[in-house]
């Protein structure tokens, strides 16, 4: 079983996230990539009940299929998840074979995502239509590690995850919540 450890934090804008940026480069995080997503969550069956989540996530020509539940959330808002992935070649037929067991279309967010390694660690800097983000994943010790070394120890922990942010911040259309970048 796959085990998701991470933590999120709500950066107050562009300066502050240009600042973390900044900081990463200053003690040697390597740069791996930026992609742009759309990301598509489903509801129904016992989602709800397990806090589950079922997403259809594609960057480019690469899509994946991803189903995350919540195992716990400690004292320092460090969330530990299961999580199975897999791609996906036919994006549309998976949603209609997820359409087919009995799930509906709920949540639909783009994001603009940076992606860094430092030491044990992945740090991701994440722009919503929202709002700016960051997310360390690693085990507990290696986040608190990375924390600590890099001064992020201050920055407020977001304990929400996108798609509830995305009903809180984005538009309802028709049944479905979305948080698109404007065109």
């Amino acid at each position: 079983m796959a085990i998701e450890i991470e933590k999120k934090y709500r950066l107050k804008d562009k300066k502050q996230r240009d600042q973390v940026a900044s900081t990463l480069k200053e003690f040697g995080a390597v740069f791996v990539n930026e992609v742009f997503e759309e990301n598509f969550l489903h509801k129904g069956g016992d989602l709800r009940e397990k806090s589950a989540v079922l997403r259809v996530r594609k960057i480019a020509d690469t899509s994946i299929l991803t189903y995350k539940e919540k195992i716990r959330e400690d004292e320092l808002h460090i969330k530990h998840r299961i999580e199975y992935e897999t791609k996906v070649s036919d994006v549309e037929a998976t949603e209609k074979i997820i359409q087919s067991l009995g799930f509906s279309l709920n949540v639909i967010y783009e994001k603009r995502r940076k992606t860094w390694h430092f030491g044990e660690v992945e740090v991701v800097l994440d722009e919503l239509p929202f709002g700016h983000y960051m997310e360390i994943e690693g085990t507990a010790e290696d986040i608190e590690k990375a924390e600590k070394k890099l001064g992020f120890r201050d920055l407020e922990s977001e304990s929400r995850g996108y798609p509830r942010l995305t009903i809180m911040y984005g538009k309802r259309v028709g049944e479905v919540y979305e948080a698109r970048f404007e065109r």
